[in-house]
């Protein structure tokens, strides 16, 4: 029986693909083993499902003969590494995730407490009515609440107001009851 600390795993096998092969894999074995991914693939979508499988590697090809097996040493001691050209990518995308959120964030502080309360109930799918209703306000408030939303937060209409509410985390999908 072998015990291996490290595996190089491919993508593209004939009988089962490297990511399914990885969890696989992990799940069965009873010792702390390593699986780098080692690819000519190297979409976001292959890294982060090898990530979620259990990978503590992603390497291209491509790699340097005289870097595979300090690659290699560094998953075995315990490491994680990523080919160079993809983490120069998910630092980017990172950066970019990073300052998005800053702005979002920024422009939420903007809202009174009240406001934020509209803003969810509308992001439910309230009308203004039923958010008149739940928050114990007059529909002329809940109009009044909207319009301001959608002035402090640059927005056109609902549809701008609801997609807001869920990429600031205010609403999150399991937030709604739609009756299944």
């Amino acid at each position: 029986e072998h015990r291996p600390d490290v595996v190089l795993m491919d993508i593209r096998m004939p009988e089962m693909d490297g990511l399914t092969a990885t969890a696989t894999i992990l799940d069965q074995v009873d010792w702390p083993l390593r699986i780098i991914i080692l690819t000519t693939f190297d979409p976001d979508e292959y890294v982060f499902r090898a990530l979620q499988a259990g990978a503590s590697g992603f390497v291209l090809k491509d790699i340097p003969p005289e870097d595979l097996a300090p690659a290699v040493r560094t998953v075995a001691d315990g490491g994680a590494l990523l080919d160079p050209t993809i983490t120069r990518r998910l630092i980017g995308r990172f950066a970019r995730t990073l300052a998005v959120d800053t702005d979002i964030s920024r422009r939420l502080e903007t809202l009174t407490d009240r406001e934020r309360q509209v803003l969810t109930e509308l992001a439910r799918g309230a009308a203004n009515t039923e958010i008149s209703e739940t928050l114990f306000i007059g529909t002329a408030t809940v109009k009044t609440h909207v319009s301001a939303i959608f002035t402090k937060l640059g927005l056109r209409d609902r549809a701008q107001a609801v997609v807001f509410a869920y990429e600031s985390g205010l609403v999150t999908p399991g937030d709604l009851d739609i009756g299944f």
